[in-house]
């Protein structure tokens, strides 16, 4: 035998330690591909999970609005609740979340009568819709405008008997004032 004596138990002990290392390795392999076949299944529930929970947010309707006297970037530039006569127009913006594929309506009110009537289709999980009103000077008072889906979002909108209300649900509404200079 040639070699050191430093080689030679390093040889021996290489011997020695191949069946432990032998079955070490075999048993990291049936754990690592344990782990793989458990980690995918983990992954896909998470997704699932996540799926379901998309699905739960596209069926609710969340509904973010406000006045505004400008809109630029699809983003309102300010809120306002309280307008004097002065300014000749005001903005209506809507985020609007879970009212894809139905027709959503700006109602705006005034004295209590609809002064105007504004559609929209809904082309996505969010969209972002504004309208606006010339205010004439003479318009001072309250001013609201109520959001409204026009349909009702389920396959059975035909199925309505004669006679029922064909408003749409108002699913909700801001006011403010416009006010004369001085008061």
């Amino acid at each position: 035998m040639t070699g050191s004596k430093e080689d030679r138990m390093a040889a021996s002990e290489i011997r020695r330690l191949r069946p432990i290392a032998h079955w070490t390795l075999w048993l990291a392999a049936l754990v690592g591909i344990q782990m793989a076949a458990t980690t995918p299944l983990h992954a896909q529930q998470d997704a699932e999970e996540g799926q379901i929970e998309a699905e739960a947010d596209k069926n609710q309707v969340a509904v973010l609005a406000q006045f505004t006297t400008g809109v630029e970037n699809r983003e309102p530039v300010d809120q306002v609740s309280f307008v004097e006569s002065g300014v000749k127009r005001i903005f209506f913006f809507s985020d609007l979340r879970g009212l894809a594929g139905r027709t959503v309506q700006h109602r705006w009110i005034y004295n209590g009568k609809t002064i105007a009537e504004v559609n929209f289709e809904v082309r996505g999980p969010r969209w972002r819709v504004w309208s606006s009103k010339e205010l004439l000077p003479d318009w001072i008072g309250d001013w609201t405008v109520e959001i409204v889906a026009l349909d009702s979002g389920d396959d059975h909108s035909d199925d309505r008997e004669e006679g029922e209300d064909e408003g749409g649900e108002v699913i909700a509404a801001e006011t403010f004032t416009y006010s004369a200079p001085d008061a």
